[in-house]
């Protein structure tokens, strides 16, 4: 058993040297010409990002953020003034040339088989540049509309070059997903004919973690903490905790594992505190299973130290998870109702917690009251019949 706990160990230290620490999210995005946008919206294929600002007058500047590419790759972000499909649209491309410069045209797409031909759009644009770095393509520029439209066809795209000319992109799979909606106001952006696949993953991996790490974990140390002290619930408390708990960590790893996936399909697009933690919480969460295959007798004289370790961590887990959950949340960005119907959760473990806390200090303290008479009136009525005998035998 001592050895599967040091496998254990090792697998926690591994999983940790594996993270990365240099990926940043949306919002949080510097960008090294120190230009400042105040919007942003993860779009939801293709590693891409778009941040802009949006001025009542009909002015757009934007910045097209495409991570986790290469050199020998084009990339493209347009509008569709006139439908939501890809012919029609009014393309910004960009792409490295050989000799390592950028290069940063306008482009209409007229037919399926483009091969992004310069040309001018329906609409002014203007201070369009393009730069590469870190395996990141972003393209800048400033865009006229004379009909100051708030609600846009988008459409985002990357392809193989061949030398200095761009190829068509693939046919299939998030390539002819990357399109869809977006309002400049509210910054909401929409897809179009349904959610993508990676969406569906995403509400898989969040719903999965929220019921496991969420509730489950939280729900399982209530049961240990108040079910115990009830004698007649000995050992029933065990095995409803132990069954949670497993229950919990069975379906976290599943979407633990959700998570891992989707992150080998976003190459270039990391959330650093949110896996982090989530690659903790697996740890800790198997070295709690891993425990329970050690775990002393009540009487051995080394059970006080297992148990402080296993509410310690237990507890370090349900704190995090909670945490995480948020963190999960504010990624997905999904309809409020939900953020809301999951802190409504908390909320109602977190009362009956209180409440639960509260009865069982008052069941303790009657308790000991009760040991405590029981011990005086003992020790009284022995005191009597000590007394009694010894002035007979005197007699």
């Amino acid at each position: 058993m001592a050895r599967m706990l040091e496998l254990a160990l090792y697998l926690c230290l591994f999983m940790c040297l594996i993270l990365t620490c240099y990926a940043q999210t949306c919002a949080k995005y510097a960008f090294s010409s120190n230009r400042v946008f105040k919007s942003c919206t993860h779009l939801p294929v293709l590693n891409s990002f778009l941040h802009y600002n949006y001025d009542v007058s009909g002015k757009l500047e934007i910045a097209y953020r495409h991570t986790g590419i290469t050199s020998s790759r084009w990339v493209a972000w347009a509008i569709n003034p006139t439908s939501k499909a890809m012919v029609g649209s009014q393309a910004l491309v960009a792409y490295q040339l050989s000799d390592g410069s950028m290069r940063a045209y306008t482009s209409p797409i007229t037919q399926y088989q483009t091969q992004l031909q310069e040309g001018e759009l329906s609409f002014d644009v203007s201070d369009l540049s393009a730069t590469y770095a870190n395996n990141e393509i972003i393209i800048f520029a400033t865009l006229g509309f004379p009909n100051n439209d708030t609600t846009l066809n988008q459409v985002w795209q990357e392809g193989a070059m061949s030398g200095n000319t761009p190829q068509m992109h693939a046919t299939s799979g998030p390539n002819v997903q990357s399109m869809g909606t977006l309002n400049l106001l509210s910054g909401q952006a929409g897809t179009i004919g349904g959610r993508t696949s990676t969406q569906r993953k995403q509400d898989i991996h969040g719903v999965l973690n929220a019921v496991s790490w969420g509730i489950l974990m939280p729900l399982g140390a209530i049961i240990a903490r108040y079910l115990k002290v009830f004698k007649s619930a000995d050992p029933a408390w065990f095995y409803l905790h132990a069954s949670c708990q497993f229950s919990a960590y069975v379906v976290g790893v599943a979407g633990w594992s959700t998570g891992l996936k989707l992150g080998s399909e976003s190459s270039g697009i990391q959330y650093d505190a949110h896996r982090t933690i989530g690659i903790i919480l697996f740890c800790l969460g198997t070295l709690q299973v891993f425990a329970l295959l050690v775990r002393p007798k009540p009487d051995h004289k080394y059970r006080v130290y297992w148990n402080i370790y296993h509410h310690l961590v237990g507890y370090t887990v349900v704190i995090l998870s909670v945490i995480n959950i948020f963190k999960g949340l504010d990624i997905l960005e999904p309809e409020k109702k939900w953020k809301n119907a999951y802190i409504g959760v908390i909320i109602a473990l977190a009362c009956s917690g209180v409440v639960l806390e509260a009865y069982t200090w008052f069941l303790v303290l009657r308790r000991k009251r009760s040991e405590s008479a029981g011990k005086l009136s003992h020790g009284i009525n022995g005191a009597h019949g000590n007394g009694v005998n010894a002035h007979t035998a005197n007699c």
